[in-house]
């Protein structure tokens, strides 16, 4: 097998015995076999500068050489090259030398007298080692490359991971060092960027236009923070950068990030929303910022956005308790199922005005919680006057809103304030019809009178209809019968005379029932559980 290599594995010979020497240098066809013969020597010494002049793949010596023998050269070839294969020449009487170069690094040895093919065969053998060593240093180098290429990948997937998980100090350091990560391994700041309402404005637009908008922040933020300190910046979502700088002054950190808005503002036609982590030391407390900042930024959910939120003026600031109150709530749905639309403003407004006067502000999802509680109470006061496939149009929205990433309080307001508009308008247009008008009128007489032992003939003959008339029609119109809407009635009632306070007692006679026992069997029919029982679930206390 003749073998063709751009690189030949390169040989050196070295005897005392110069035919020897000539011998094995040009009788075998060593560029056949994919070698090549670099040099020859007649003593240690010469050899010795030789390989270290030539650094041959495979040395070929005797053990017993003038001026140096080969154990000698083979522990100074070694020393400078430890990659070369060296075989030893050996004559019997001469095998324990053998043996120790063995043992000081040689390859193998020939023992004298010896054959062409025996040389040719322990020279291959260290031939297909070098070969071997010389592909897995390519691959090495081929992994190298691409470890270097996909660097940048793997610093933001490290730094990724350092944001949402707690790890060694240690193992932080080990691996900081490891990626080459341009940032001083101590004192951080972490801030979010969020691109302000990303989704409503960009989201439609072409990928490639959301790409540049993405490049160009990213490019802003970066320029920004390099001016005033070290900085590594890296896209956490299609809408948010994450940066991590370095500095233990956290009055410079919130300069910085001011700094990022206005540029921001100023360069392109965005703005961002951005939250401040506080300063940590180590490596390993990063998600420690990142959480603070995180938090921080949630609080843009009160503007427009553009603009700095910071954790340190927050974090210490004593949570004021919700103003939110189940008599304004009462007072809501009452003027919700009453169609008043300028009344369901006006609660609104006070129970947000009184939300956004607290100090400091309750937590975002705190409020976002509201308005959907609220919303979705809407829904089901709206379910008791009209079939689900009418009421379904609004839960829609409510849904979609609360999919939507990152809602701000106007989007909620908004939410609510349509919500109440289109609820008000159907109420208006049920009562316009002549049938639902008698039916709201019974249904007042039946809330008015809720301490009377109310009967369908007393209320068929206020509104001057037969009891069988009134009865279809009454659940017609509401889609419940009288007898049970008037237990709803009585029994919603009676759950807030029991949080008010009241007693048993009092509310089975406000009600309309002579024997407590009697109201009580029926308020668990209602309700799965006795007056005392509601008052702790509710309450906590009897």
């Amino acid at each position: 097998m003749e073998y063709r290599q751009a690189n030949p594995v390169t040989l050196c010979i070295i005897d005392d015995i110069k035919s020897v020497v000539e011998m094995i240098a040009r009788k075998p066809q060593w560029q056949e076999h994919g070698i090549e013969v670099a040099g020859t020597a007649l003593d240690g010494e010469e050899g010795l500068e030789m390989v270290r002049r030539l650094k041959p793949d495979v040395v070929l010596t005797d053990i017993r050489m003038p001026r140096m023998d080969g154990l000698e050269m083979t522990r100074a070839i070694l020393e400078s090259n430890p990659e070369c294969r060296i075989i030893i020449l050996s004559a019997y009487s001469e095998f324990a030398y053998a043996q120790q170069a063995i043992r000081l690094g040689a390859m193998d040895f020939v023992k004298k007298p010896f054959s062409l093919e025996e040389i040719v065969n322990v020279v291959l053998k260290a031939r297909d080692l070098c070969l071997q060593e010389r592909e897995e240093q390519e691959k090495l180098k081929a992994m190298e490359l691409k470890i270097k290429a996909s660097l940048p990948i793997l610093r933001q997937e490290y730094l990724t991971f350092l944001m949402q998980h707690q790890t060694t100090e240690s193992s932080a350091r080990a691996r900081w060092q490891y990626l080459g990560i341009p940032l001083e391994p101590e004192n951080f700041v972490v801030f979010i960027a969020e691109i302000d309402q990303f989704a409503g404005k960009y989201g439609a637009q072409p990928v490639q236009e959301i790409e540049l908008i993405r490049f160009t922040l990213q490019n802003i933020l970066e320029e920004t923070v390099s001016a005033w300190t070290r900085g590594v910046i890296f896209r956490e979502a299609t809408n948010r950068y994450v940066c991590i700088m370095n500095t233990d002054n956290y009055e410079l950190a919130e300069q910085i990030t001011e700094a990022c808005c206005a540029n921001v503002s100023r360069y392109s036609r965005y703005t961002v929303s951005v939250g401040v982590g506080l300063c940590v030391p180590a490596i390993h407390e990063l998600a420690d910022s990142y959480t603070q900042a995180l938090r921080a930024l949630a609080y843009h959910f009160y503007t427009d956005g553009n603009a700095v939120y910071s954790y340190a003026r927050i974090a210490h600031k004593q949570r004021a308790g919700g103003s939110f109150t189940i008599t304004a709530e009462q007072e809501f749905l009452f003027a919700l199922r009453s169609g008043n639309r300028d009344k369901c403003r006006q609660v609104l407004d006070r129970i947000f005005g009184e939300l956004l006067a607290l100090d400091p502000l309750p937590a975002p999802q705190y409020v976002e919680n509201i308005g959907y509680e609220l919303s979705f109470k809407i829904c089901r006061v709206m379910l008791e006057l009209f079939p689900y496939d009418k009421v379904q149009a609004l839960e829609q929205r409510v849904h979609q809103l609360k999919n939507r990433p990152n809602p701000s309080l106007q989007d909620i307001r908004l939410l609510l304030e349509g919500l109440c508009g289109e609820s008000c308008r159907w109420i208006e247009e049920d009562r316009s019809a002549e049938s639902s008008r008698i039916i709201h009128q019974a249904k007042a007489y039946i809330c008015a009178n809720l301490h009377t032992s109310l009967t369908l003939e007393q209320v068929a003959r206020q509104v001057n209809l037969s009891q069988g008339y009134f009865s279809n029609l009454f659940k017609k119109v509401l889609g419940i019968s009288f007898q049970h809407f008037v237990m709803h009635e009585k029994m919603e009632k009676a759950k807030v005379m029991l949080i008010e306070g009241m007693q048993v007692q009092e509310i089975a006679m406000e009600l309309g029932y002579e024997h407590r026992r009697y109201f009580s069997e029926v308020f668990k029919k209602y309700t799965d559980m006795t007056p005392s029982e509601f008052k702790i679930s509710y309450l906590g206390k009897a």
